[in-house]
């Protein structure tokens, strides 16, 4: 049995406010509000899906601390934003590490080894030697 996508849309407002322990009421509210996107069936009916159980378990934390549901959907906005700002940071990491990687390899194929270069220094020394 394969595992579901936590954003595939599965509980009607029924279960996903047992769940959450809410009323079906406050979910709707919280749809109006913005905080809450469920997905539409074709016949319209609301499905939730664990992504939006996650987001009203924040919610519940949130509101538990005595923020009003317009700070929380800021809180929640800016929070979005700071995950996505994150994920391209790893992304630019990630290539700037592949760079300096590939900048060192391309050294160790140019670098002469000590030995090599000491003794080209003493062939060079004793030809100007007898050169002269």
């Amino acid at each position: 049995m394969s595992e579901r996508e936590p954003s595939h849309a599965v509980y009607v407002i029924s279960v996903f406010a047992e769940i959450g322990g809410v009323h079906p009421q406050t979910l709707r509210n919280y749809e109006r509000t913005g905080l809450l996107n469920p997905q539409r069936t074709s016949g319209g009916s609301r499905r939730f899906s664990d992504v939006d159980l996650a987001a009203l378990r924040r919610i519940q934390e949130l509101t538990n601390e005595g923020i009003n549901l317009e700070g929380v959907k800021r809180i929640m906005v800016l929070e979005a934003q700071l995950e996505a700002m994150k994920e391209t940071l790893r992304g630019i990491a990630s290539d700037a590490q592949a760079q300096v990687e590939a900048t060192h390899r391309q050294y160790r194929r140019e670098l002469v080894p000590i030995q090599n270069t000491i003794a080209l220094f003493i062939d060079a020394q004793k030809r100007n030697r007898e050169n002269s």
